[in-house]
């Protein structure tokens, strides 16, 4: 079916300022003993005394780019504005209930990767349309609103966007549209509580010279201020005189997302020995600035959540159990961070998530909305239990998790579905189910033998005959017990579909 075309759009970059203030953080800044709102009001002094408001210093000036990426993506693409309904997205829609205008595709993730990035906007317009309307890419698309408090009861799923990404030789590109190949196949958010893809990198590693390539360049580490990873974006989104520039690239993928009915986030280290700025050494007290700043850009270009590196150990918190590498912010300059990321975008709705973040109460007055606990969701009575002690608690919640960056792929299908089913059903009133974490692996399992944290270390061309569609195949378990259990999960996402 095709319709007629929409209006053209003439592509005029308008830029939006956002004033900001430097801050460095006074070494002489302890653990806080008093109460945290006690201690943010000193700390907030002390800053201010030792860095008055220099508005030349001014830095921070959020996204600046076209005003409809998705719809300049699409026009880039197709050389028209013409959206059609895909018959493969119709004819591959998960049969495993009346989802109502909530639908997704049962198609295999390595062949949903092989079809073309236009293919996937009409996927996504399609599954998106209302019924007796034709699809089409709106005007303006806003994240789905779920309150001010979605994160603390979201279900966070992890991408790894390199692993997925179009891998040609030793080239690793176009990570961002690979990730929305595979949005018709992620379940929407459901009735009551949102579902959040939250990508492993944003920004280059840290070793500059392997970025959008194959081979050793972890994702554990970050160069700020450096532009997009080469291993997101593509260099070949051009017609006439037209370009999709990187942030760009960013802003359709986050609209393409929230159009299918999902949140976004990042993932981002805390560890200064794991980051620098534009190939600087990262220090705590030079570069927080940058960091607040790099966090909001993150924002701006329309990430609903940032996930934390180690913020267990924020303050040297449980060091003795610290892998990561060099020092963590104290505990007030984590509440300034976090203060400051949510007044500079003017989004009180934000999630921050801290990675292995338990029950103890200093993770809520550091101002993040979940942690993923140690915990595991083998048992629900257990899960249950969490649930009833933190269900009054609407700021902050810690969850359980399915698995994480460093699973082996080896855990038995049987035992990763108990878990996501115990995971999303442990709760007596929606409103309240603690937050959940997992990877894309959850969903689409890896090939056996697969390691989630070599991944993130590592990019590799798992090609068989040097051919793009074999690195594709060879990423995912491609077995027909792999298949049943990504059907399994599926119906564990439709029973909660509506609740």
């Amino acid at each position: 079916m095709k319709i007629s075309a929409l209006n053209s759009v003439k592509y005029t970059p308008i830029t939006n300022q956002v004033q900001t203030q430097t801050t460095t953080v006074p070494k002489e800044l302890k653990q806080p003993q008093a109460s945290a709102l006690e201690l943010f009001g000193n700390y907030n002094k002390a800053i201010i005394s030792k860095n008055p408001v220099n508005k030349a210093q001014v830095s921070f000036k959020g996204y600046y780019g076209d005003q409809q990426p998705a719809k300049k993506l699409f026009w880039i693409l197709k050389g028209d504005n013409d959206v059609y309904e895909d018959n493969e997205t119709k004819r591959d829609l998960f049969k495993g209930g009346n989802t109502g205008w909530k639908k997704w595709v049962a198609t295999r993730p390595e062949d949903l990767l092989k079809r073309s990035p236009m293919d996937a906007i009409q996927s996504i317009c399609t599954l998106n349309k209302q019924p007796d309307c034709y699809p089409g890419i709106p005007s303006y698309i806003p994240s789905p609103n779920y309150g001010d408090k979605w994160g603390r009861r979201a279900n966070y799923i992890e991408i790894n966007p390199r692993t997925v990404a179009l891998t040609e030789g030793d080239k690793k590109s176009e990570g961002l549209l690979n990730v929305m190949k595979l949005l018709p196949a992620i379940p929407p958010s459901s009735k009551s509580n949102a579902n959040c893809i939250i990508l492993s990198q944003l920004y280059p590693a840290m070793y500059r010279e392997n970025d959008g390539k194959t081979g050793h360049s972890s994702l554990y580490t970050v160069d700020l201020h450096s532009g997009i990873s080469k291993n997101l974006t593509s260099d070949k989104l051009c017609r006439g005189n037209q370009r999709m520039g990187d942030d760009e690239q960013v802003k359709a993928f986050n609209d393409m997302a929230h159009l299918r009915g999902l949140k976004t986030g990042i993932r981002m280290p805390l560890s200064a020995g794991q980051m620098t700025v534009k190939g600087e050494p990262f220090d705590w007290y030079k570069h927080e600035k940058a960091f607040i700043d790099a966090c909001c850009w993150a924002v701006d270009l329309g990430f609903d959540a940032i996930f934390f590196d180690s913020a267990k150990h924020v303050g040297n918190w449980d060091m003795g159990n610290y892998c990561g590498s060099g020092a963590v912010p104290n505990f007030q300059q984590m509440q300034y961070i976090t203060q400051q990321i949510r007044e500079k975008t003017g989004r009180n709705d934000i999630a921050l998530i801290g990675e292995k973040c338990d029950l103890n109460p200093r993770f809520k007055e550091m101002g993040l909305t979940a942690g993923n606990d140690w915990g595991r969701a083998d048992d629900f009575n257990n899960v249950m239990h969490e649930y009833d002690k933190q269900r009054w608690n609407d700021e902050y919640a810690a969850g359980p998790v399915i698995s994480d960056d460093n699973d082996r792929c080896a855990m038995p299908f049987e035992q990763r579905l108990s878990r996501i089913k115990t995971a999303l059903n442990a709760y007596r009133e929606p409103g309240w189910k603690l937050p959940v974490y997992m990877q894309m692996h959850d969903l689409f399992p890896l090939s056996p033998y697969s390691n989630t944290h070599d991944l993130m270390e590592n990019g590799e061309n798992r090609s068989t005959y040097g051919d793009v569609a074999s690195h594709y195949n060879n990423i995912f378990n491609t077995s027909e017990a792999s298949r049943k259990y990504t059907s399994d999960v599926y119906n564990e996402f439709l029973n909660a579909m509506y609740q």
